[in-house]
């Protein structure tokens, strides 16, 4: 009897109709999806967390546009395969290679690809859970376009495992509780490869309750359950503390989490959302720290590199708080929608030719390094939305010094005819 493919393998989606969690890429206007329409693959990298369907998505792009695909690693391969890839890419005509893990690939290796990106015999899918801005060469990244990947939520992850417990390629028939699946939803922290790969475990022993979700999981992922306390409850609590600069709360919710087994790399994340959302421009320092303590994290891994998440959440609690960021731009988006075609002063507007000149772009636009009185005195928004304010400084920390200046600023734009 042959070897079962893992359930997350065999429940591979056959379609973008059937991806999850990605409708900013598979929906009605998504770009990929306008790929696949055109039948036009442009060289990209797919970047994000694990289990958020790098793989899939590659795979769906090759098959829809009728190119062979290959998919190699790079973390295994080098210049061999790459030369390879480019012998069979001139026999097919063409190829879709899929390099996982792209930024593995040193400067040669990167620089090995060009020209046959440029040429178009070769189609690059590369996929990565790191920032594809700090590992690529620019002559690479220039050649490609980038698609972030969002973790799934809790409800993709329950209508995955629903669709597991039901498909004819899953697990047909298997009993299953509701919260069992919730609770599984909740600890898979957004990975549906972990989700598939703890049902089938759970599945195993006959029956998917709570009892037999919580041993596939592993004893150390049950501490983020027992007494009630879910996952999300924890993460909750840890956003909460730092947001209310209450470091030794945030600290004890950060170690119960990680002594949970939750992924450091998720945290990691939050800390940096904590860090643009809560404490924003109180301390600009603050989002570069967290996003070095990320990074920290992936070049040491655990238990060391934990230290690094650890130093940022102390800095991210006692640091002044703000959220003038979030609220400018929850009121910019709101503006923009309200206003979706309000029209750009034609001072303000590109001139890159001949008729856009003859139209007034660009005319009587002051320069601000060579008139600053005349800077001042234009207009910047469109007309009906002069006196706009978005942004409004806070008192904390490094808000409070340009609050004042903010005010000057606005006060001087006022006075101007």
């Amino acid at each position: 009897m042959g070897r079962m493919e893992p359930l997350a393998e065999r429940l591979r989606p056959r379609s973008l109709d059937e991806v999850l969690g990605q409708p900013h890429l598979t929906g009605p206007r998504g770009l990929l999806r306008r790929m696949l329409e055109s039948r036009r693959l442009a060289s990209m990298v797919l970047f994000g967390p694990p289990g958020t369907g790098k793989t899939t998505l590659a795979r769906l792009l090759a098959e829809g546009v009728g190119k062979p695909f290959l998919h190699i690693s790079a973390v295994e391969a080098g210049l061999k395969e790459v030369r390879q890839a480019v012998e069979r890419a001139r026999r097919e005509g063409g190829l879709v290679l899929f390099l996982d893990e792209v930024h593995r690939f040193n400067k040669a290796q990167q620089d090995a690809l060009l020209p046959h990106l440029e040429s178009g015999l070769l189609t690059l899918i590369g996929a990565t859970a790191e920032n594809p801005a700090f590992e690529l060469t620019p002559a690479l990244r220039s050649r490609l376009r980038f698609f972030p990947l969002r973790p799934l939520s809790e409800t993709d992850l329950l209508t995955l495992l629903k669709k597991a417990l039901t498909d004819p390629r899953g697990l047909p028939g298997t009993p299953y509780e509701e919260g069992a699946l919730r609770l599984l939803a909740q600890a898979a922290g957004g990975d549906a490869r972990f989700a598939l790969n703890t049902l089938e475990l759970a599945a195993s022993f006959g029956r998917v309750d709570e009892e037999s979700v919580r041993e596939a999981l592993g004893s150390e992922r049950f501490a983020m359950d027992r007494g009630g306390d879910h996952f999300y409850d924890l993460v909750s609590a840890l956003h909460k503390s730092l947001r209310g600069s209450h470091v030794d709360a945030s600290l004890y919710y950060l170690a119960r989490l990680l002594k949970a087994g939750a992924d450091p790399r998720y945290l990691a994340r939050r800390l940096i959302r904590v860090a643009a959302e809560d404490v924003g421009l109180a301390d600009p320092l603050a989002l570069r720290l967290a996003v070095a303590a990320k990074e920290a994290y992936e070049a040491l891994g655990s238990p060391e590199g934990e230290l690094a998440l650890v130093e940022a959440a102390i800095y991210l609690a006692l640091a002044p708080k703000s959220n003038s960021v979030y609220a400018a731009w929850q009121r910019a988006e709101a503006a923009a929608k309200a206003h979706p075609e309000a029209p750009v002063p034609l001072h303000l507007r590109n001139a890159p030719t001949p008729l856009a000149k003859a139209l007034g772009h660009g005319r009587g636009y002051a320069y601000y390094h060579e008139d600053k009185e005349g800077s001042f005195a234009q207009a910047y928004l469109p007309e009906g939305l002069e006196g706009l304010r978005l942004y409004e400084a806070t008192g904390e920390g490094w808000e409070e010094r340009v609050r004042e200046r903010l005010k000057a600023l606005r006060e001087r734009f006022r006075a101007t005819p």
